[in-house]
């Protein structure tokens, strides 16, 4: 599974870029080596917000996520679902981040967990190519 999680962003990039002309491959992303992941923190709505806090309180949440090596590319909160948090990491934080959320953050939220990639330059390039 981890390595289906490391491959599946730079496939994707692979498939969705265009190389260099000439046949020249394509000079790897500047976050190669990266792995990029989104956590859904789905609150549990059968607490009260204030339920909630104390049970991140309580577990040390926000001295445990994200773990140390980690960088929080977003952070937004998602009114009806709870929080979404995008991280850029090397693969072997993998086992941290998992940690870290089932240490402090089970018992305060469900989690779902998306590899996640830039298609932000791609996106910008192909509208410029349709305009």
């Amino acid at each position: 599974m981890r390595t289906a999680l490391v491959a599946l962003p730079a496939f994707c990039l692979l498939l969705l870029t265009d190389g260099p002309a000439g046949g020249q491959p394509a000079p790897p992303p500047k976050d190669a080596g990266q792995t990029m992941l989104t956590v859904f923190l789905r609150h549990d709505q059968s607490k009260t917000l204030g339920e909630i806090r104390a049970h991140l309180e309580r577990e040390g949440f926000f001295q445990k996520f994200p773990p140390p090596g980690t960088e929080v590319v977003s952070w937004y909160v998602m009114m009806g679902v709870g929080q979404v948090v995008t991280l850029r990491f090397p693969p072997e934080k993998l086992r941290e981040v998992n940690l870290a959320l089932e240490q402090s953050a089970w018992g305060a939220f469900r989690t779902d967990f998306y590899p996640t990639y830039d298609y932000r330059q791609i996106a910008e390039s192909e509208r410029k190519k349709a305009r």
